[in-house]
């Protein structure tokens, strides 16, 4: 049985895209320590669609 640790992955989502109005989505998957870090993430990602760096938080 595998053990399971305490790194899980976690899906960030921009928060301008919603705002803007414009079709589709930014997402990114990425891990975090939940030990380290129990709070939900944000970090700077790259938009494509809106071509520019915006604020990613985490969903669910």
């Amino acid at each position: 049985m595998a053990k399971r640790g305490n790194r899980v992955q976690v899906i960030l989502q921009c928060t301008e895209h919603k705002e803007s109005g414009m079709a589709g989505m930014s997402r990114y998957i990425t891990t975090k320590n939940r030990k380290n870090t129990p709070e939900r993430v944000e970090l700077k990602k790259y938009n494509p669609v809106l071509k520019k760096y915006t604020l990613h938080k985490e969903i669910k």
